[in-house]
């Protein structure tokens, strides 16, 4: 077995285009009263907002809060799917340094760590001394690069929101002409909800549904944290999220738990695949912020 991260991936990164992307924090979303699986109604906090208390390498569960994002969300211009937003979202990739512009937390430095697709908005990690400078008026930059990554010695594996540098991390091993994935945990194909059917796995997430707590206890799946990596079974996203019989996907929890129908921990789309190349191997440290020393791991 060899390890291929690294230098010794081959991939196209010596081609992909660095871009900066200008955004800023998105204030967080009003709420009128939704109502929860069970019936109840509720109104707590939902997307958006500059979150203190919110980081990855917490749980993706238990927030009394819908579809909570971790650290910073940012936008471009108005937000939605209009431009600039709609290439600021498409654009930014996991692992982007991102560099504030303005305000008293000028020149600091951030990581992107997913995208939501339901709120358009991109998720950025910062120290705590900069979560407490940053107004909703401060300019950051992205340094995107990422869109477009191949990885040249497995041409049926799909690559998607994710850097370069992410990549190089991930602790990816080839054996027998397959890259085997650490992951924290493998998703049953029946739990996959809200995003099936969606063509868009370069700029948004779908949900691990979570109404059903004795499904996800049964799989190993009420430890997930934000920014852990999974292994979507019999899913694929090489042309829009859907089921597949035998194929793969791993992506990456950007958001936190929602109380809503078919809703639950989202998932960004990292690799994907057809034809058995990707195989998962269940790693309980495997996340993000292990990988890129941010969030909850920052200096660990």
């Amino acid at each position: 077995m060899k390890e291929i991260q690294g230098k010794r991936m081959r991939t196209n990164a010596d081609k992909l285009p660095i871009m900066g992307l200008q955004g800023h924090a998105r204030q967080p979303m009003g709420s009128n009263w939704q109502v929860k699986t069970t019936g109840e109604p509720f109104c707590e906090f939902r997307t958006g907002g500059i979150t203190y208390n919110a980081k990855v390498g917490d749980s993706a569960y238990d927030w009394a809060a819908d579809h909570i994002e971790p650290c910073v969300s940012a936008q471009a211009g108005d937000g939605g799917l209009k431009e600039p937003n709609n290439a600021f979202q498409v654009f930014s990739c996991i692992g982007n340094k991102v560099t504030v512009m303005s305000g008293d937390a000028k020149g600091d430095i951030g990581m992107v760590t997913g995208k939501h697709g339901g709120a358009e908005n991109v998720m950025i990690d910062f120290a705590d001394d900069t979560l407490e400078k940053l107004t909703y008026d401060d300019k950051m930059m992205v340094r995107a690069c990422g869109q477009g990554l191949k990885l040249l010695d497995f041409p049926t594996v799909a690559c998607y929101n994710m850097s370069p540098n992410l990549l190089g991390k991930m602790r990816i091993v080839e054996k027998d002409g397959k890259i085997h994935v650490p992951v924290a945990g493998k998703v049953p194909c029946f739990l996959m909800g809200s995003g099936i059917g969606k063509t868009t796995p370069f700029r948004g997430d779908y949900d691990i549904q979570s109404s059903e707590r004795d499904a996800l206890m049964e799989h190993a799946l009420t430890e997930l944290k934000l920014g852990d990596l999974v292994a979507i079974m019999d899913h694929q996203a090489t042309h829009g999220w859907s089921y597949k019989r035998g194929a793969l996907l791993i992506g990456c929890i950007i958001h936190a738990d929602s109380y809503k129908a078919g809703h639950g921990p989202g998932v960004a789309t990292l690799l994907t695949c057809n034809d058995g190349t990707i195989v998962p191997e269940v790693d309980p440290t495997a996340n993000i912020g292990r990988y890129l020393n941010i969030g909850r791991f920052r200096n660990a």
